[in-house]
């Protein structure tokens, strides 16, 4: 998994930074008023999970919903230290954003997550978990999208799209008071309280992913 989620890291930092380094096209001129359905890798190949996307783009604004779904993260810090597993069973909200070129923007991100935290090595079962709360992020997301064939002369794979992203969803609020939670650890029978996670990797705000999908319609 850590394999995995590397070099996912990797390859959408190197997609994102040639975007920027890319000369500017007005996003006028290109690929306005129209909707793109992009489906998330790391969700399947790296959380066990899925995303899907949806995106709609006219000359200067872009705008988004996406809603992942039963993503199993990767631990670090203190829920490692404790043996524990984060489940999430849905991550959902929406994306408002400038475009600067025909295929960059970045967005402002509003998001809901639902956190389940259960005993590592344990069935994910309502006897197993020792946690279940809700967060809010707000963060900032730059998006690079790439249409291999979009001078292809066949209309079919006009539309095949990629979306490399970097996003930064800080937590700015739980259902928690403190925005902690505590658990009995049956291993040591000591009381444990950890702040709720992060949503990125290593229990930071950072996100990294590629999406791949569709474009249709507009001009």
């Amino acid at each position: 998994m850590k394999t995995k989620l590397i070099t996912l890291t990797i390859c959408t930092l190197a997609a994102v930074t040639t975007a920027i380094a890319q000369p500017s096209m007005q996003p006028d001129l290109l690929y306005s008023n129209r909707f793109s359905l992009l489906f998330g890798l790391q969700q399947p190949l790296v959380l066990g999970g899925g995303n899907v996307e949806v995106n709609y783009f006219t000359k200067r604004m872009s705008f988004d919903y996406s809603h992942g779904f039963s993503l199993d993260l990767p631990v670090a810090g203190a829920f490692k230290d404790n043996r524990l597993a984060l489940h999430l069973p849905y991550t959902t909200g929406f994306g408002i954003g400038y475009r600067f070129t025909s295929f960059f923007d970045v967005r402002f991100e509003p998001k809901l997550h639902s956190w389940e935290v259960y005993a590592d090595n344990a069935e994910q079962s309502l006897a197993n978990r020792v946690a279940a709360f809700r967060t809010i992020t707000l963060g900032i997301g730059a998006y690079y999208r790439y249409m291999p064939f979009k001078n292809s002369t066949s209309p079919v794979l006009q539309g095949i799209t990629t979306s490399s992203s970097i996003r930064w969803w800080q937590n700015v609020s739980s259902s928690q008071a403190n925005d902690t939670f505590s658990y009995t650890n049956k291993a040591t029978g000591r009381t444990e309280q950890l702040d709720v996670p992060n949503i990125g990797i290593a229990n930071t705000p950072l996100i990294v992913n590629i999406a791949v999908g569709y474009t249709f319609g507009g001009k």
